[in-house]
């Protein structure tokens, strides 16, 4: 038996999420088809981090297992042929049969993209959230700076949330601005579920300056999802790495 490791990029605009579901089409629905066709028997993948419905990513990680001995390429390039033009396979590594896309993760890293600008965007439409109203960036990343390291983020869960904790450490937050886009990157151990939209939705308000800087850190000591900001809408949502210990040598 073999473990392998695939680097999965794909649009999310068209899936509803990435888990296996009854009458719904899924992104791992899709994935384990084409890898079962090169594979010539039935694969179940896990990944690194289920993401929703309409959420994108450019770096999910996925493992499983086969006694299919194959070339590199078929895992790659022959998988690729049996995927829609929304799925693409980016890299492939073997892997202990200890590694797990899931608990071996040490870190996640989530980008959310606004278009913030009078009028739409046609092109980029289903890939991020438009705010016609000017942005204070500034005051949006300052706010963001509350969030740093451990916390309880029960203010900034889903109240669906199944997760035993709600403490969650942030490594990383960032708002920053390219003309008429605005990024937000997080880096954290791992997420609880909508926590990135979130935090998105209430950094946007303070943005709007609707809400002041400080009220990031009132959030989180209120614990209450009901006071925090609406939920910003998944299509600004991008899963963009997945870091794993060095030893295991993933690109």
């Amino acid at each position: 038996m073999k473990r392998f490791a695939l680097g999965i990029e794909y649009n999310g605009s068209g899936y509803h999420g990435w888990q296996l579901q009854k009458e719904v089409y899924s992104i791992q629905e899709e994935i384990e088809n084409a890898l079962s066709i090169i594979a010539d028997h039935k694969v179940n993948v896990i990944c690194a981090g289920r993401t929703d419905t309409g959420v994108h990513s450019i770096g999910q990680v996925i493992h499983f297992d086969t006694q299919s001995i194959r070339k590199e390429s078929a895992w790659t390039i022959g998988v690729n042929r049996y995927l829609s033009k929304n799925i693409s396979i980016k890299w492939v590594k073997e892997v202990p049969l200890d590694f797990h896309a899931r608990y071996s993760a040490i870190e996640r890293s989530y980008r959310y993209i606004i278009y913030n600008y009078n009028f739409r965007t046609s092109i980029f439409h289903h890939g991020c959230y438009h705010v016609h109203q000017k942005l204070d960036v500034y005051k949006m990343h300052s706010a963001s700076q509350y969030l740093l390291g451990e916390h309880d983020f029960s203010s900034f869960k889903s109240i669906n949330c199944q997760s035993n904790s709600s403490y969650r450490t942030i490594i990383q937050l960032r708002v920053s601005c390219l003309h008429s886009w605005v990024m937000i990157d997080i880096t954290a151990n791992s997420f609880l579920h909508h926590m990135v939209r979130n935090i998105a939705g209430s950094l946007i308000e303070i943005g709007l300056l609707n809400k002041k800087e400080n009220w990031i850190k009132k959030l989180l000591y209120a614990k209450n999802r009901n006071l925090a900001g609406p939920t910003a809408v998944a299509k600004g949502l991008y899963l963009v790495s997945v870091k794993y210990p060095i030893f295991f040598g993933l690109p």
